[in-house]
Order: structure tokens, then sequence, then C-alpha cells
């Protein structure tokens, strides 16, 4: 029986217009769209920059290793495609007596006449996020896809009805489309 201890390692092709640079475990990313880093202080995963590639090795030989080298695969490659083409989540505002209205404020966005509220829901915009209220929609766009997520996410929670059937009271903001691009 032999104990040869596989080594997990994987690697992202650096789109054009991208550059990468490694500072221990800070990844920082430059490209035609912005800016961004990403710390790797958590993740058990060596990160180097070698010939237009991000070459990535799990430090364990577990099958939770081989799982945690993928998920910083998936983080590089969505940061990098986001740098160079963007991302662009579309959310609707749905009422049935109140009209709701939402306004960015700096980096929060009010949610005003929540169910007849008198005063607006606070949610906060993650990371460079740009949200846009147009009429019933709200349009997030951004080059870093957890932050757009994580935001739009924000106004879904901050929009929820609480202490009511939910079957019955539909009120809220909802995500609608997710799509690679930014939208004008």
């Amino acid at each position: 029986m032999s104990t040869k201890v596989q080594e997990f390692k994987d690697h992202v092709d650096i789109p054009q217009g991208v550059t990468v640079t490694v500072n221990k475990h800070m990844v920082s990313f430059v490209g035609p769209l912005g800016k961004t880093f990403k710390s790797f202080r958590s993740i058990p995963i060596n990160v180097k920059v070698d010939e237009g590639k991000v070459l990535l090795t799990a430090i364990g030989s577990k099958k939770r290793d081989y799982a945690i080298l993928h998920t910083a695969r998936s983080i590089v490659r969505n940061i990098c495609e986001g740098l160079v083409t963007g991302y662009t989540i579309k959310m609707k505002v749905v009422f049935s007596h109140f009209p709701i209205t939402v306004k960015v404020d700096g980096k929060k966005i009010l949610i005003e006449n929540f169910q007849g509220e008198r005063a607006p829901r606070i949610t906060h915009i993650v990371g460079n996020t740009k949200v846009t209220p147009k009429g019933d929609d709200v349009v997030l766009t951004g080059d870093v896809w957890t932050d757009i997520t994580q935001t739009a996410a924000n106004i879904e929670l901050r929009s929820k009805v609480k202490n009511k059937d939910h079957r019955v009271f539909l009120d809220g903001i909802y995500v609608f489309e997710k799509k690679k691009g930014i939208d004008k």
C-alpha cells in the first residue's frame, strides 16, 4: 500500500488587459473596469502569478482541501472576468398598496414607504457596486460578483415582510435578472 500524498494544483488564465499581483496573502487585480483585491489569509491556498496564469496550490491533501481549491479558483476567475466585462443584477420593486421608493444616499440605500412605514429601511452598498433606481426597477452594476450579489441580498432582506403571511403580502424588492456585462 502506497502512502503517496497527492498535491492539488490548479490555475486560472489571466485575461488580456488584467494584471494580477500577489503580496503574501493579498491578491490585487487591476483591469479596464477598475481595481480590486482579495485576501486569501483565511483560505488555506498558496497563490502565485507566473506567465499570465494564477497558480493555486492547496495546502492539504484531503477532499476538503480539493473543494477549497476549486472555490478559490472560482473566486479568482470571477474577479478577472468582472474586471473585463462586469456584472449586472436587475431587481423589481413589487407592492400592492403603498408605493415603495428606493433612493441611494452615498453608500446607503433607503427603502421608503415600505408597507406604509414612516421611517425608511436602510441597507448598505458592499464594495464599489453602483446602484441605480429606475422607476420600478433597481439596477446593480459592478466588477466584483460577490459584492454585487451581497448588495442584492441586503436589499431583499431589508424589504422582507415580517409577522404576516408571506403568501398574501408579496411586497418587496426581488431579483429577476442576473447577467455578465454592464447595462447602461
